[in-house]
């Protein structure tokens, strides 16, 4: 008769999927790593199944391994569940929650993380900023904040708010370099773009009645605080969310450009695991996420005071 898995085997696993990388699992886990490698080839053994291909520099996930993931992870984290409910806490919510996010939140972010972290000082919060996606189902992380439509299978995705993407420049620059009339008047102008899921810079801006306009990038970055700036600096055309430039729009520090014509609507979105059982601290922390995305998202501007001039 086959052994069953072992716990131990699970969690070996399931960090060495969340970090693809067998030395910093086995630094996490504190063990040697030929013990956390001796863990996973026993497990392999026990599944008759590759789970991982390993090399001395990164892991790789094969297909069974994802599968096998997802299943773990939900029993890791019920048996997490399990041992935090006989810890004595002041609200009962205890425990690591894994948080992505985009970069440069707002101050206000930074109020609700406090005011969460005095509300619950038992949980242990990791967030991580950037402007990948991440998979929340193979890194490890609970909750993700991101632009953009598409929920992978697995996920569940609550809407938070629906924000226009604009295109503008600063009036300095469109006296220098004359202001576009036509979408094919871009060829001839600065812009500043974006990556695509922050993989590759764009090579084309969407049309509000469809399609898309080819655009050659000047500067290509994957930080919109960074965009932002080098509009303000006269660098420029950029494409941005509205809630980020609507107040120097209002100062008339930047104008839009080809306003009816370029520029899409995206939606912001909370992600978190498809799970039967979800964690309390997570369920807590989706809750005090999304109620500060809808007081603060769509009252004030995405960058910090000091990038605006005040």
């Amino acid at each position: 008769m086959e052994q069953p898995v072992e716990t131990a085997e699970l969690v070996a696993f399931a960090r060495c999927c969340e970090t693809l990388s067998l030395t910093r699992a086995a630094a996490e886990l504190g063990m040697p790593r030929p013990t956390l490698s001796r863990r996973l080839t026993r497990l392999e053994r026990r599944l008759h199944v590759r789970l991982l291909r390993r090399t001395t520099r990164r892991i790789t996930i094969t297909d069974a391994g994802t599968a096998f993931y997802q299943h773990a992870r939900k029993i890791l984290d019920a048996v997490r569940d399990a041992e935090l409910s006989l810890q004595p806490s002041g609200d009962g919510l205890r425990g690591r929650l894994r948080v992505s996010m985009p970069p440069m939140m707002p101050t206000s972010f930074h109020a609700m993380v406090n005011t969460f972290m005095l509300e619950h000082p038992g949980v242990r919060l990791e967030i991580h900023t950037s402007s990948r996606h991440v998979d929340l189902q193979t890194e490890g992380f609970d909750v993700a904040l991101r632009a953009g439509s598409g929920i992978q299978q697995g996920l569940v995705g609550r809407l938070v708010t629906r924000q226009r993407m604009v295109a503008i420049a600063s009036p300095a620059y469109l006296e220098r370099a004359g202001t576009p009339r036509t979408v094919a008047e871009l060829a001839r102008h600065r812009c500043l773009v974006g990556f695509d899921r922050a993989e590759l810079p764009q090579t084309h801006w969407p049309l509000r009645k469809g399609g898309a306009v080819r655009i050659e990038g000047a500067v290509s970055a994957n930080a919109l605080d960074l965009l932002f700036g080098l509009v303000l600096r006269d660098q420029g055309i950029a494409l941005l969310p509205e809630m980020l430039v609507r107040k120097a729009l209002a100062e008339g520090r930047v104008r839009p450009v080809l306003e009816r014509s370029v520029g899409s609507e995206t939606q912001l979105t909370i992600v978190y695991l498809e799970r039967e059982l979800m964690p309390a601290a997570t369920r807590a922390f989706i809750d005090a996420l999304n109620v500060w995305a809808k007081d603060s998202l769509q009252k004030a501007s995405f960058l910090p005071d000091t990038l605006l001039g005040r």
